[in-house]
Order: C-alpha cells, then sequence, then structure tokens
C-alpha cells in the first residue's frame, strides 16, 4: 500500500475524496490538500506576487518616462508656399526649430503654420496646383484631413486633394 502511495505525484498523495457527490450524483469530487499541507504554495505565490509587482512598477516607470519625452518633443510646422510646395517638421522640442525645418524643405517663398501637440495638413487642387489650397491643424488627424480639404473647396478648388500632412507627438 505504502508503493502506491509514494508513485503518486505530491498534489494527488496529500488529496482525498469527498464523501459529498455532485449535483449530478455520479461522480465523486477531488478536494485540494489541507491549508497545512499548502505552506509552500504560499511562499511560491508571493514570490509571484513580488515580480508582479516589480513588473507593474517598471512598466508604469518605463511609460512615464515615454510620456515625458513625447511632452517635450511635441512641436511641428507646415511650410505652405505657391503651386502646391511645401515643407513639414514634426517632433521638435521647440516650435522655432520645427518652422525653421519646414521652411527649410519648402521652395519660394513660404508661410509656415506650427502645431503643438496637434495635425496638420495642406490640400491643393490637382486641376490647378496654382490655383486655390487649404490647410487646417486640428487635434485629430481625420479631423485636419477633412478640414484642409473642405478648405480648398471653399476657396475654389475642383479636384481637391491632400499634399501633405504631419502630427506631433500627441496627433
Amino acid at each position: 500500500m505504502m508503493e502506491s502511495r509514494r508513485s503518486l505525484p505530491t498534489s494527488l498523495r496529500f488529496a482525498r475524496l469527498s464523501i459529498s457527490r455532485s449535483p449530478s450524483g455520479n461522480v465523486r469530487r477531488l478536494e485540494s490538500a489541507p491549508a497545512v499541507w499548502g505552506l509552500g504554495k504560499v511562499i511560491v505565490s508571493t514570490r509571484r506576487a513580488q515580480r508582479r509587482a516589480l513588473f507593474i512598477l517598471a512598466l508604469t516607470l518605463a511609460l512615464g518616462a515615454t510620456r515625458l519625452i513625447t511632452e517635450s518633443w511635441a512641436a511641428g510646422a507646415i511650410a505652405v508656399g505657391k503651386c502646391g510646395a511645401y515643407g513639414h517638421a514634426y517632433d521638435y522640442p521647440a516650435e522655432a526649430a520645427a518652422r525653421a525645418a519646414a521652411l527649410k524643405q519648402c521652395k519660394g517663398e513660404c508661410t509656415t503654420i506650427t502645431m503643438k501637440r496637434a495635425c496638420a495638413a495642406l490640400s491643393v487642387d490637382m486641376a490647378n496646383p496654382c490655383g486655390a489650397h487649404g490647410y487646417a491643424v486640428e487635434p485629430k488627424i481625420s479631423r485636419s484631413l477633412n478640414a484642409a480639404t473642405r478648405k480648398c473647396y471653399e476657396y475654389g478648388g475642383k479636384e481637391c486633394v491632400i499634399r501633405a500632412w504631419a502630427c506631433d507627438a500627441r496627433g
């Protein structure tokens, strides 16, 4: 009898059959080991809880650092010129640096539109690229694309399309 008991896994050696039957009445339930024998599992659970807590702390710190980085690099600009000329810059530390980078990309005489934690879009009329155009700065990309296209049509555009768009860290 001792031989068969030792060959069973530890979890089953300490388990015992209950006297009560299952609700259907056909199978007996297997009860867990008494609480005195489960001390090893408590220690493992404590170690797991410590690991989980350490993981959550590390994840929280990483997300916090990411937020600080994105907040400091949250300036952008789009430069708009004649005949569809443009330049764009995003995720710069300051608006002046973003404006300078956008102007550097734009050919000819250009004006800049700055954005801070937002998205900007430029729409031009493909039927006449030197004609109507529209631009917009909105908190979300979809709103800026729609607003820029709408402005292009308001200024007389016939086939307005998005020429350029940019979002900074938040947009």
